[in-house]
């Protein structure tokens, strides 16, 4: 055995299952499917999680459009009371 993933009982925390334990031609393509699986999870979790960022940033510049407003309109009544004194 040459400690490889795939070729044989053993590696990798156990058999993995028949097949993986006969090791051979078929253990390894299962280890290079289960390998594009996991990559292919992952990239799709880091582009949920980038645009849920997207989202975040979205609306956290919608609520500084909203605050800018309401300091404007206070500023203006501001200056309503102070020509009227």
């Amino acid at each position: 055995m040459s400690g490889e993933p795939g070729s044989g009982a053993g590696l990798g925390g156990g058999g993995g299952g028949a097949i993986r334990s006969a090791g051979g031609s078929f253990a390894k393509m299962e280890v290079a499917h289960e390998d594009q699986y996991f990559y292919n999870l992952q990239k799709q979790q880091l582009e949920k999680l980038r645009e849920s960022m997207h989202q975040e940033i979205s609306f956290h510049e919608e609520q500084i459009k909203r605050h800018q407003e309401a300091i404007s309109r206070q500023k203006k009544r501001i200056e309503d009371m102070e020509k009227r004194e």
